[in-house]
């Protein structure tokens, strides 16, 4: 079965998740790199880079690192608008997860995006 979105937990809808193409989370690891420090990108990029090929659960240490890197991606201003959205959308699920204290995950799906 071949992935062709991701359902991040913590996230805005109902169930508290967010289900969003593959595709978009690649191309979000692309622009990253034109925006943050090549110091301060890898967690996140691998992340993106790997999104839908497996199961990710990261622990609220790694949540709350995410978040920030999201965050600032997300108020740059070379960052494209489409972008900034998902990586908006993306730090505050990651935030909820290390407020709750709970992991962030990741999971494959062939299922429709809500966002």
């Amino acid at each position: 079965m071949t992935s062709t979105h991701v359902t991040v937990s913590h996230g805005s809808d109902f169930f508290g998740v967010d289900t969003i193409p593959v595709r978009d989370l690649r191309h979000l690891g692309e622009h990253v790199r034109g925006v943050l420090p090549a110091t301060d990108y890898p967690p996140l990029t691998r992340l993106l880079d790997d999104a839908g090929d497996s199961v990710q659960t990261l622990d609220t240490d790694q949540a709350t690192l995410l978040a920030a890197l999201l965050h600032r991606a997300a108020d740059h201003r070379r960052l494209r608008k489409p972008y900034r959205g998902l990586a908006s959308l993306l730090g505050i699920a990651a935030a909820n997860a290390a407020d709750d204290g709970e992991p962030w995950t990741w999971t494959p799906t062939t299922g429709g995006a809500n966002r």
